[in-house]
């Protein structure tokens, strides 16, 4: 049996030769075939984990909302991943990285791979087949958008995430991603966003604020006297995994923007600020609500981790060890308290989509203006030191222009296109349909059937005449 086994194997490894060896004799693999080879794998690696973060949000977001809509939120993920692959193919990576003016890309629409590098020079001496860069951005791009319908949750009509999907992904995030990634006027001032807490995070936190306002609180969610209810959701276990898959999906956004897994290994070095800046996050949160709470709050911690991770994301290629820390824990702490004050000032964010990536991104935008070492700066190739290591105000006050332009464009962008769609076909479901779930009234079953029909009978049969009832 065992002498099968070696023949078999000693079969398929000739086999793999045979055709490595027909190879070898007809030209010699160069270095920069091999070079161009790792380079692809690696890129491949990095999108398959940030495409797989939709898991991670689909898990997060169904686990902090109601059973009820459970169904509803987990299954709009996979459409707006759906419509992301779309529009992207169509329009956004145009518009985002094809050659153009400072403010967007005008070449390269309905894309079509590697023929079309003559449209995107941005791409023409990275080293990567186009098509992966094709990939990677694409799934950026709908991180953005998960995050920018995560602020809907629980009241938005199914139609309402299509509309706007389509919108955002082949207008608004395109645009920003083209000013600072592709060309555009605060990459030309030299703007550090690696991998996107202002690209991808801020842009699509922006865009659950607009949606959070407009759409209005959940039924319950405030008395009469303004004081909020809580509305916790229904399987914490949901969330805490879908946080753990996010924060693993991290280590494609961030070391995967490297690129290249060759030269000195400087991947790696953002692996480890990444992973750092979400450690502390996760305990200063914890910390932090044990503090004002009395009770350390899971969610909290929950929130910390993603907080932080927001925040390294522009950063993590331009602070020291020790800063990423910092700007982790003090993540983790901003969102806690503004988390809490959003909604005390009436703005139902079901998942924190604002405080969480629009907050944190903000102060991942504003620590590479303090943090960011010379030597960093320099080996990415972007920007200046910050203030705190002998750059002065320079490299803050870009940074500051970028956050105050970005908020400013796609607020303004957000609100006429969703107040738009108010007038003309409505945002929100009726109180009926809320009242119901998303999950019955706008799919016609429920994400748990079975939990679902019996919590029905009970509530059915508790609703009885009295026997003093008169017909």
């Amino acid at each position: 049996m065992k002498k099968k086994w070696l023949y078999g194997l000693l079969l398929a490894i000739g086999a793999f030769a045979f055709p490595v060896s027909a190879f070898a004799a007809e030209g010699e693999v160069t270095t920069a075939v091999l070079e161009l080879g790792l380079n692809s794998l690696f890129v491949f690696v990095a999108a398959m984990l940030v495409f797989f973060m939709q898991a991670g949000f689909a898990l997060l977001e169904a686990g902090t909302v109601r059973m009820k809509n459970a169904g509803h939120v987990a299954g709009k993920t996979v459409l707006t991943l759906g419509i992301t692959v779309i529009v992207w193919w169509a329009i956004g990576f145009a518009f985002a990285f094809g050659d153009g003016n400072s403010f967007l890309g005008t070449t390269g629409f309905l894309f079509g791979g590697e023929n079309a590098i003559g449209s995107f020079s941005v791409f023409s001496e990275i080293g990567v087949p186009l098509n992966l860069m094709f990939l990677f951005q694409m799934a950026f791009a709908a991180v953005s958008l998960a995050i920018a319908c995560g602020g809907m949750a629980e009241r938005a009509k199914l139609s309402v995430y299509i509309v706007f999907g389509v919108l955002f992904v082949g207008l608004i995030y395109p645009i920003v991603a083209h000013w600072v990634w592709g060309g555009g006027w605060l990459g030309a001032l030299g703007m550090q966003d690696y991998a996107g807490s202002t690209v991808v995070h801020l842009t699509g936190a922006t865009a659950a604020l607009v949606a959070t306002i407009l759409l209005k609180p959940r039924l319950g969610k405030y008395n009469k006297d303004g004081k909020p209810n809580s509305i916790p959701g229904h399987n914490q276990v949901l969330t805490v995994l879908g946080v753990i898959i996010l924060w693993i999906g991290w280590f494609g956004f961030n070391p995967g923007s490297a690129l290249t897994p060759l030269g000195d290994g400087f991947f790696g070095y953002v692996l480890v600020t990444t992973n750092l800046a979400a450690a502390a996050g996760a305990v200063a949160a914890l910390l932090i609500s044990w503090a004002v709470m009395g009770k350390s709050d899971i969610p909290s911690m929950l929130n910390g981790v993603l907080a932080a991770l927001v925040a390294i994301t522009g950063s993590c290629a331009f602070v020291d060890a020790w800063a990423s820390i910092v700007i982790g824990a003090v993540a983790g702490v901003l969102t806690f308290f503004t988390a809490r004050w959003f909604e005390r000032a009436g703005i139902d964010d079901p998942i924190y989509a604002f405080s969480v990536h629009g907050i944190a991104g903000v102060w991942g935008a504003i620590s590479t203006g303090l943090f960011a070492t010379p030597e960093l700066a320099e080996t990415t190739g972007v920007g200046t030191a910050g203030l705190f290591y002998g750059g002065g105000l320079g490299q803050l006050g870009v940074q500051l222009l970028g956050v105050i332009g970005t908020f400013a464009f796609v607020l303004a962008v957000s609100f006429i296109i969703l107040g738009g769609m108010k007038v003309l076909m409505g945002l929100r479901v009726t109180e009926e349909e809320e009242m119901m779930g998303l999950d019955i009234s706008e799919h016609g079953t429920y994400g748990y059937p079975e939990q679902m029909s019996l919590l029905h009978q009970e509530t059915s049969s508790s609703v009885k005449p009295s026997a003093n009832h008169v017909s």
